[in-house]
């Protein structure tokens, strides 16, 4: 579900920790736990879902994935559905056909929809300020009124979520304490209590709760039946359990272990969806379909289809949003997606309407739902088609680095502390302090994991001055080539109180490190992700660039700020470093 600029973890519990690791390393073992084909399918499809059977296989071992459900679809029927591994890994309980997952933002689309359909009723007008509709909305703003319109192309300036809050409604009822970063229509910038705002008008249009609006005019026309609108603790015995790696503090790494994810019910506009993947090919069919849903009956009209799937707001170089679903081009190919995550979940719906073919794949824990659905539309398609099968891609070995000649050399801080990289058989070796050398695991362009203790908090990346590597950053410290350098701003010496590691009690975004390194403080996520702050007074800071985002610093103690107020949310300091 969440989608932010500072990216999220997940809180997760430490019970059992080491039991559950041994069983999820060998999950992938017996991953196909049960394979169901509608009694129509023909042999000829059959190769196709062997080979999609061994792509989900390496990709759980890959990645560790405890378990897995994955729909394909035609336009007009039902093509498979494959479900792996397990669903609770401590009862050993496999993934079947009938297991829920939650959905998360893909739930989304289905809150356009129902605005969509009202609005060909003549109750909801997109280009209305919401405010029409919610008349207790407010934030504070020096532009424009936000429309529905903004909100669901996630154009509206709105400041990032407060997961802290437990409640939806309050969360939406308090954006009027914060103000916008800058006008509407102006910058994507993905919104989740945007869309929860939306469900709230879409409960106040209909006169019913959300999950009731959801479940008449989407899951009963298309039959949808063994999916639920909202989860609660009565939902719980039928989803898979969800999880997360241990350690929520630093970048996932497959050797992590696993452990169960923290449990939330959930009724908001947002991500509250839980479905099984029949049901979501069910859902696909209709996108397939252009807003036709079983008979012929239309869940959106031809022209409220194509405001869904619009292309409102460039996104990428070749994607866009539009109202709760994405558009991209692939291939040459039009294509319709959204991806979804839920503490412990996450998925992906990839609907290719030029090869009359759609997938949705969802996870109960770390795993690759965007590839293995990218792969099983491939795979549909060119059987489909009687064409030859994709051959399964070869393991990515992220330790495998084919520029490592680059980065090889000898750094140094300014303080003396030593890092040597030394390019080894295709692989990157770094030593740091005398320690022994370990292979550099790639995280992006110049970016590198370094699996060891005191190296895994942060990512380590290597800079570059006229396409020549001359220097490399770590946490606080950059490590300079023996070539001469400029010697680095100093940073305000008030700077000194903020550095520090800061923890809260939501599941979402629930810790940061804050580092500074010369003349620039950062926020460090878990995943290894820096966001730059610019200061704007004694202790206050905004986030680089258009946002409305602030950090504060206050409750200073023997010279350390104690707590840190991060976009409304406050973070307090922890020992760990």
């Amino acid at each position: 579900m969440r989608t932010t600029n500072i990216v999220g973890t997940k809180t997760t519990k430490l019970t059992k920790f080491t039991k559950l690791f041994v069983i999820s390393c060998l999950s992938w073992l017996s991953c196909i736990a049960c394979v169901a084909r509608p009694s129509a399918q023909t042999d000829a499809l059959a190769p196709a879902w062997a080979r999609i059977d061994e792509f989900v296989a390496a990709s759980m071992r890959e990645q560790n994935t405890p378990g897995l459900a994955l729909g394909i679809t035609s336009r007009d029927r039902l093509l498979h559905v494959g479900t792996y591994g397990f669903a609770n890994i401590d009862a050993k309980r496999p993934v079947t056909p009938d297991t829920l997952f939650e959905i998360g933002s893909i739930s989304k689309s289905f809150t356009a929809i129902a605005l969509l359909q009202l609005g060909e009723e003549g109750k909801f007008d997109p280009q209305a300020p919401i405010t029409k509709y919610l008349p207790w909305f407010s934030i504070k703003s020096a532009y424009a009124p936000i429309t529905g319109h903004h909100l669901l192309s996630h154009t509206s300036g709105f400041p990032r979520d407060r997961d802290d809050v437990p409640s939806s409604l309050y969360q939406a009822y308090g954006v009027r304490e914060r103000e916008t970063g800058y006008e509407p229509g102006v910058h994507y910038s993905y919104s989740n209590v945007g869309f929860q705002v939306l469900g709230y008008a879409l409960e106040t249009i209909a006169k019913q709760p959300y999950p009731d609006v959801i479940t008449a005019r989407i899951l009963r026309p298309l039959e949808m039946s063994a999916t639920e609108a909202q989860f609660t603790h009565e939902t719980r015995p039928r989803l898979a359990v969800g999880y997360d790696r241990m350690f929520d503090d630093r970048p996932s790494h497959p050797s992590h272990p696993l452990v169960p994810a923290t449990w939330l019910e959930y009724a908001a506009g947002d991500g509250s969806i839980v479905s099984t993947a029949a049901d979501m090919a069910a859902y696909a069919r209709m996108l397939l379909n252009s807003g036709a849903g079983p008979g012929g009956h239309r869940v959106l009209s031809e022209d409220a289809f194509r405001l869904l799937t619009q292309r409102a707001v460039k996104t990428g170089e070749h994607s866009w949003y539009g109202y709760g679903m994405g558009t991209s081009e692939r291939d040459g190919r039009h294509i319709i997606s959204h991806s979804g995550g839920m503490v412990g979940y996450s998925s992906m719906l990839i609907v290719d309407p030029e090869s009359d073919v759609a997938a949705i794949a969802m996870v109960n824990g770390p795993g690759d739902p965007l590839g293995v659905a990218r792969f099983a539309v491939s795979a549909a398609r060119a059987a489909l088609r009687h064409e030859s099968l994709p051959d399964l891609p070869a393991v990515d070995d992220r330790a495998r680095v084919k520029n490592a000649d680059d980065y090889a050399g000898d750094y140094r801080t300014d303080a003396g502390r030593p890092l040597a990289a030394r390019a080894d058989g295709g692989r990157l070796m770094i030593t740091v302090d005398g320690g022994a050398p370990v292979a550099a695991e790639r995280r992006g362009e110049d970016t590198f994991l370094v699996n060891r203790p005191g190296m895994d908090r942060f990512l380590l990346r290597f800079e570059r001055t006229e396409k020549k590597v001359t220097s490399a950053t770590h946490g606080a410290d950059t490590f300079y080539s023996a070539a001469p350098h400029a010697k680095p701003a100093a940073p305000p010496g008030e700077w000194a109180a903020y550095p520090g590691h800061y923890r809260t009690t939501h599941a979402w975004f629930n810790n940061f490190r804050i580092v500074v390194r010369e003349d620039r403080l950062l926020v460090v996520s878990p995943d290894g992700s820096e966001t730059k702050m610019e200061p704007m007074g004694p202790g206050l800071f905004k986030e680089d660039g258009p946002s409305s985002e602030r950090l504060r610093f206050d409750s200073l103690v023997n010279g350390r700020a104690l707590r840190a107020n991060l976009s409304g949310v406050d973070y307090y300091r922890v020992f760990t470093k």
